[in-house]
């Protein structure tokens, strides 16, 4: 018994010295700090808009814990920067502490104000710590941009918030020398004609986009060395491809003159919707020349009853469809690409669909023929067994594939359906450089080298050239899809 109370006062002064002593700090002057990155960088950022969340390791590399003096945003409430110690914000952190070889993060932010200057502008900040007499700093530099911003205005119960953008004359320009950043959605309006000049760099907020209304028209004249790119308005390398930043551009009837030239659509819900909204018999037609459209998380096109041409455009890598041609039409597609290797989640619908009919308020299935859809030299491949589907009531529908790579249903016999599928090309890899990078150009012994027909390239001059300026006529017959064999 008493060997056991012994014990028991022995244990009972071990725990009561071990809770009076200190936990050690090393305090030797040497002793430093390290960090995840000498220099925290920001790409281009727009004026007013925030930035996304960057974060700074710290490290304490000792086998004792260290404890800083200060942590300091030196430029204090002025900076531009905004920084997150330990859950904390603030500019000025006192007697924080890091376990033995543990670390800690600090986040950081950035807003700009606008300047004067058309081109990216630099500004900069740095965190400093005192750390056992040692001072040490973390440089934070950001690039501004400023921009045209158009904000919503407009509130109306089942629409988006909009704003009208001015139109003197009937006519609007938007140039390339400053970026355009929407809020909401910019509408042309009735009787307006937007033209956006070559280099023009669009950027929607999340929800945002252009809508183009009723008798309204849009020609985009992007070139090959200057595009027009409408994207989200994120800069930063790890938004570059990322899709359903924004939602999407929208035009109604009334207009047979709009067009899109040299454009890059990416990173958005739906590229292009093209439909009637009020007067399904009204004029309604868009050109659509030159143009990718990529990355969208829902559609590339969307259409309902609508008339289009389509050439040497590459439509890729869509959550849903890469084009949707509903509720009838018309449509000529010479010359695309439609490749879908979408990764970001699952897909089950096919590349390309189309129907000929509307479904009323009480789901009845209304006729709205598709007059024609005839797709010639156009590639359309992806990760599905089959990446064409149509549904179809009873009447009259007309829709081809000519001289075409396609991927259909192992099962499907093309030989019985020769008014919709001649001279094609099934279910072969079409040897894409880098299908699952993007890179649609054609890889050497592609099969859809020379398998297209020189007899839709020869009359029509939009042709004679493919997407990237490469001449078909020097080596005809032309090779399927957007993009020549370059060797």
């Amino acid at each position: 018994m008493n060997r056991i109370l012994s014990i028991a006062v022995v244990l009972l002064i071990l725990i009561a010295s071990s809770s009076c002593r200190k936990e050690s700090f090393v305090t030797d002057s040497s002793a430093k700090l390290a960090f995840s990155n000498d220099t925290v960088i920001f790409d281009t950022v727009f004026v007013t808009i925030g930035s996304t969340t960057q974060w700074l390791q710290v490290y304490n590399n000792n086998d004792k814990s260290i404890r800083i003096s200060n942590i300091n945003l030196a430029g204090g409430s002025a900076s531009k920067f905004r920084i997150n110690v330990d859950g904390l914000p603030g500019t000025n952190f006192s007697e924080i502490e890091i376990n033995a070889n543990d670390s800690m993060f600090i986040f950081v932010e950035v807003t700009i104000d606008p300047n004067a200057s058309n081109l990216p502008f630099v500004v900069d900040d740095s965190i400093t710590f005192e750390t056992n007499g040692n001072l040490q700093s973390v440089k934070l530099v950001a690039w501004g941009q400023n921009a045209n911003f158009i904000r919503a205005d407009t509130y109306v119960d089942g629409l988006p918030p909009y704003k009208v953008i001015d139109c003197p004359g009937g006519a609007a320009t938007w140039n390339s020398t400053l970026p355009y950043v929407i809020f909401g959605y910019a509408v042309v309006d009735s009787a307006c004609t937007l033209n956006v000049d070559a280099g023009t760099q669009i950027h929607f907020y999340n929800n945002s986009g252009l809508w183009v209304y009723r008798a309204g028209t849009i020609k985009v004249n992007g070139t090959l060395s200057n595009p027009v790119v409408f994207q989200g308005t994120r800069l930063e390398p790890s938004f570059d491809e990322e899709p359903g930043q924004w939602d999407r551009i929208w035009i109604n009837e009334g207009s047979v003159a709009n067009e899109f030239n040299y454009a890059i659509i990416k990173n958005g819900f739906i590229g292009l919707q093209l439909e009637p909204i009020i007067a399904p018999s009204d004029p309604r037609e868009i050109k659509v020349n030159n143009t990718v459209i990529r990355n969208m998380s829902g559609y590339g096109i969307f259409t309902r009853a609508y008339t289009g041409t389509f050439k040497n455009c590459m439509i890729s890598n869509c959550g849903q469809y890469l084009a949707a041609l509903t509720a009838g039409g018309s449509y000529d597609f010479r010359h695309c690409t439609f490749a879908n290797y979408w990764t970001a989640g699952q897909r089950s619908t096919p590349s390309i669909f189309m129907n000929n009919f509307i479904i009323d308020e009480n789901s009845n299935a209304i006729p709205s023929p598709l007059d024609s859809a005839t797709f010639k030299n156009c590639i359309i491949y992806g990760r599905n067994d089959s990446e064409i589907e149509w549904d179809f009531v009873d009447t009259d529908s007309a829709f081809k594939f000519d001289y075409c790579l396609v991927q259909v249903d192992p099962d499907f016999n093309d030989a019985n359906n020769p008014d919709q599928f001649s001279n094609i090309l099934k279910n072969q890899d079409p040897g894409f450089v880098d299908a699952f990078n993007g890179d649609y150009f054609l890889d050497t012994l592609s099969v859809c080298e020379d398998a297209g027909n020189s007899n839709y390239v020869i009359p029509d001059m939009d042709l004679h050239l493919d997407l990237v300026q490469m001449n078909r006529l020097t080596n005809l017959p032309p090779d399927l899809g957007a993009v020549e064999y370059t060797p």
